[in-house]
């Protein structure tokens, strides 16, 4: 069989469904084996590093690697962002890339490059993948390609690069795609004696809390996740990249933490003895940057199937290796049900917390729309939508602050990279594995500019994504920064910076779109957006230049000191 003939091959028998891509000349012969196999099916974009993103989104929705393909130079490198977004927040990914005939590679040559194109992009993402492959020879393919899955698959998820010179694609390989050996899924799993431990210590402590990561969902262990919550009635925080492993209305439920957490749910870790991590890293954007406040006055019990992630920043916790699901099987199999009205008056005060600091109250009185208040609308009018994928800025704090998931709905972001341009091509991936749900995206105007072509990808597939573009006419982060530590000079985020009509972008690539500019606007503007569900939609939200993502940690306080009624004491350095 045709080398190319049998990678197309192979990721069908793999569950691939769609492929991200932008052509070049040295994938010609993959793009053709996909369009005479007709599946799976390939998706022209119209940048690789959108390529990478929808790739991520796919799997990220799916738990199935994701795929994107593109070719030598400029093609390859421009994967990058999206290759290390994946590495950064544990996603499952294969990205392919063509390479230069052999022949035409450089080797030990002395010199810079030899063949058109030609660069080395196996060394250039080996920092950022669990593994970067060099295909050599034909005989080679079968096995690199079994073992990319597989190393993307095992252990903490991540990507997988496989470089493939143009010349080996038309080559003939031995072998039967469609009946792949079983990959190795094998996990580590925690002594009973550490579970018993975890147990104990949530049935004797006052103010148990758990905190939810990101690898809840990246072991696709949410179900049982609940489960154990279920079983041990502890109330939940979660960070930015759990969202969503418990739906909104959950009675233990507690809310965001972190840097820009919700102010009852930092206040919530200050006033706990107990703190259960599972699935997070415990990354100065969740701790703040006083890890000794962090610690102080509780048990910290770290569960993680890396041991380098745990007693890192944040150190003295009793650190348990385990992969999350074999750990939750152990807990569930013989954990003891708890009753929560031994930790009734806990509970009550947490909900005195969210009282007394609601979220839609940290900007009250600004000026226009109040962007929390914004999210609970958008929430209440999404019921359909599948998933939320917010891009990076202020809005993704808002939104992962104050929108009500139900379950079964996802909520897709860029954690580690933090990469403006993720939103649009990563709901497009969310968008394709399953395209009877409309997913909604939530971007700021600076970060939707970074991607915004791919406006034609959504136009020309039909796709149902409702796209809410908060526009604040400038690069609120970083403005927001410069606010606090330079003076209100703005270069560069207000100064020097524009944004385009978004609904009339929209028109010009056939998509319909709205603008809301004042909060009576709102209902009726979105009411429009979801007028036809399976549509795409563009609504163009107005929000103050000047309204500012609070609460915010003081950078150098604990992380129960929060912005505007705590002062930073330094200038923070993440």
């Amino acid at each position: 069989m045709k080398a190319s003939d049998y990678l197309v091959e192979y990721l069908a028998a793999r569950g691939v469904t769609h492929v991200f891509e932008v052509v070049g000349g040295m994938i010609t012969h993959i793009v053709d084996s996909f369009c005479r196999a007709g599946r799976p099916k390939l998706i022209s974009v119209h940048h690789e590093q959108a390529a990478a993103f929808a790739a991520e989104g796919f799997a990220r929705m799916t738990g199935i690697p994701g795929v994107a393909l593109a070719t030598s130079g400029p093609g390859a490198t421009n994967l990058l962002t999206g290759i290390g977004s994946c590495y950064f927040d544990s996603v499952p990914a294969v990205f392919i890339t063509g390479q230069v005939n052999r022949s035409e590679q450089r080797g030990n040559r002395a010199i810079r490059q030899l063949g058109f194109q030609e660069t080395d992009i196996v060394s250039m993402a080996r920092p950022i993948t669990k593994a970067a492959l060099r295909v050599t020879s034909a005989e080679d393919l079968p096995r690199l390609l079994a073992e990319a899955f597989a190393t993307a698959l095992s252990g903490r998820p991540g990507p997988v690069l496989l470089d493939i010179p143009m010349d080996i694609q038309r080559l003939n390989v031995e072998g039967d795609p469609r009946n792949p050996a079983g990959l190795d899924r094998s996990e580590c799993r925690a002594d009973q004696s550490d579970v018993d431990a975890v147990l104990a210590a949530i049935s004797t402590a006052e103010r148990p809390l758990i905190l939810a990561g990101g690898g809840i969902r990246s072991a696709q262990v949410s179900e049982q996740f609940r489960a154990f919550v279920d079983r041990v009635q502890c109330p939940v925080v979660n960070s930015l990249m759990a969202v969503d492993v418990l739906p909104y209305d959950h009675p233990l439920r507690v809310g965001m933490i972190g840097s820009y957490g919700n102010r009852w749910g930092n206040l919530a870790i200050g006033r706990s003895d107990l703190l259960v991590v599972i699935g997070s890293r415990l990354d100065v954007r969740q701790t703040g940057s006083e890890t000794g406040a962090f610690t102080a006055g509780r048990e910290i019990y770290h569960i993680d199937c890396e041991p380098g992630e745990m007693n890192n920043r944040v150190r003295g916790c009793h650190a348990t290796k385990s992969h999350l699901r074999p750990f939750l099987e152990d807990v569930l199999r013989g954990g003891p049900s708890y009753d929560a009205t031994q930790i009734s008056g806990w509970l009550s005060e947490i909900e005195a917390l969210r009282h007394e600091w609601l979220d839609t109250k940290e900007l009250a009185g600004g000026a226009g729309i109040n962007p929390n208040d914004l999210m609970h609308q958008l929430s209440r009018m999404s019921g359909r939508a599948s998933a939320y994928v917010a891009d990076v800025g202020q809005h993704q704090m808002w939104a992962g602050q104050s929108l009500e998931l139900s379950a079964g709905q996802r909520f897709l972001t860029s954690g580690g990279m933090g990469a403006m341009g993720f939103g649009l091509p990563a709901a497009i991936g969310a968008a394709f594995s399953d395209p009877s749900r409309p997913v909604v995206l939530i971007a700021g105007d600076g970060g939707f500019q970074l991607n915004l072509q791919e406006l034609q990808t959504v136009r020309r597939n039909d796709m149902p994504v409702k796209m809410v573009i908060l526009n604040n006419r400038c690069l609120g982060m970083v403005r927001q920064f410069q606010q606090s530590y330079f003076n209100e000079r703005y270069q560069s985020t207000y100064w020097g910076y524009s944004a385009p009509d978004f609904c009339r972008v929209a028109e010009a690539y056939g998509i319909p779109g709205r603008k809301i500019n004042a909060p009576e606007d709102v209902d009726a503007g979105l009411a429009a957006m979801w007028a036809d569900p399976l549509a795409p939609f563009l609504a163009e939200v107005t929000i103050d230049t000047f309204a500012n993502a609070y609460p915010k940690i003081a950078f150098g306080l604990p992380i129960t000191e929060m912005e505007p009624h705590a002062t930073p004491r330094e200038m923070e350095g993440t």
